[in-house]
């Protein structure tokens, strides 16, 4: 019994050691923008909804692609409009505004809330090329105008 044992817990530490490795490779790397340059969602002048996990947004002369971790197929539907719900830290510490981080949703009236995968600057030529696929859009004026309670 005394030399069963010794090779069996080295082969689950080993054995545990690898699961953990593939996980951390597997595991999407966040990399959510400064807070100076998120999504500030009460400037949001244009959106468009490209496909079921990609919508581009335009807050003044700043674009934006958002990526969904999961496929949202009627986000944007009528009635038009997007809310965006920032994570709790950035509800508070950064005014609500859309960084890439974890905990942050996007929905529409008749989608449930839909998890923010990364957010990313393009440049306008970018979001004019994918403004013109897209499958639905919007302007500001639907959103709402206050931060969604918490």
């Amino acid at each position: 019994m005394k030399t069963i044992l010794p090779p069996l817990l080295l082969a689950l530490v080993v054995g545990t050691g690898t699961g953990a490795a593939q996980a951390a490779e597997t595991a999407p790397v966040r990399s959510p923008l400064p807070a100076a340059d998120c999504i500030d969602t009460t400037q949001i002048n244009e959106w468009y909804i490209v496909d079921a996990r990609t919508a581009i947004v335009r807050t003044g002369p700043k674009h934006y692609l958002v990526t969904l971790q999961n496929d949202c197929p009627r986000l944007g539907t009528p009635p038009p409009g997007l809310i965006f719900r920032p994570n709790p830290s950035n509800a508070i510490v950064n005014r609500g505004r859309i960084c890439g981080e974890v905990g942050e949703t996007v929905r529409s009236r008749y989608q449930p809330p839909c998890a923010i995968e990364s957010v990313s600057k393009i440049d306008k030529a970018r979001f004019k090329q994918l403004g013109e696929h897209a499958a639905r859009h919007g302007s500001g004026a639907e959103l709402p105008t206050a931060l969604p309670a918490h």
